[in-house]
């Protein structure tokens, strides 16, 4: 493994997260997470996140409080609403598509560990991209897990776990979440 950490980590390779790189990285998002966290105005929050995230749509709309590890690996398209609390930890590519609606306590983790104990142990981590497609609906408290992909114009039913791929235009619900009808 040859690279630097956050190389790895971005290629979804086994990577250390307490690479002072990357502790620096998370730090600087924590810092603008705080500043968008607390500031008042639609505008100034706005500014925050088109500095923070590496895509952030025209006329999206993401409500505090957020969370998301890094920022840069967040690619959010135009006319996006994403509510409170919503969580992305976006050690690898988070994508989401034009159009989607993320209900209240959201999670998309791309964030992932070995399944290895004595790698774990070694404080090793890895990360897997995750992909919401266009006009998806998120319904709250839905966790979205790595490397999970969730196709255009899906819902997905509130409080469901999506541990696999959930292809286009399906309504998939429960834990795990699986495919209920095609709309």
């Amino acid at each position: 493994m040859d690279g630097s950490e956050k190389e790895k980590m971005l290629s979804g390779e086994l990577y250390r997260a307490s690479d002072p790189e990357l502790v620096r990285d998370r730090q600087r998002c924590r810092s603008l997470l705080r500043s968008f966290n607390t500031q008042p105005g639609e505008e100034q929050r706005l500014a925050v996140l088109r500095d923070l995230l590496g895509r952030m749509g025209e006329g999206t709309s993401v409500q505090p409080p957020f969370a998301c590890d890094y920022g840069y690996n967040v690619q959010v398209g135009d006319h996006v609403f994403i509510n409170f609390n919503a969580v992305i930890l976006d050690c690898a590519p988070v994508t989401i598509g034009d159009g989607t609606q993320i209900a209240s306590g959201v999670q998309l983790l791309a964030a992932d560990h070995p399944r290895d104990p004595d790698l774990r142990r070694d404080l090793l981590e890895l990360a897997r991209p995750v992909s919401i497609g266009s006009n998806v609906w998120i319904g709250a408290a839905a966790i979205v897990l790595p490397g999970v992909s969730v196709g255009d114009d899906a819902i997905i039913g509130a409080g469901s776990v999506v541990t696999r791929d959930i292809p286009a235009g399906v309504v998939a619900m429960g834990t795990p979440c699986r495919v209920v009808r095609k709309l």
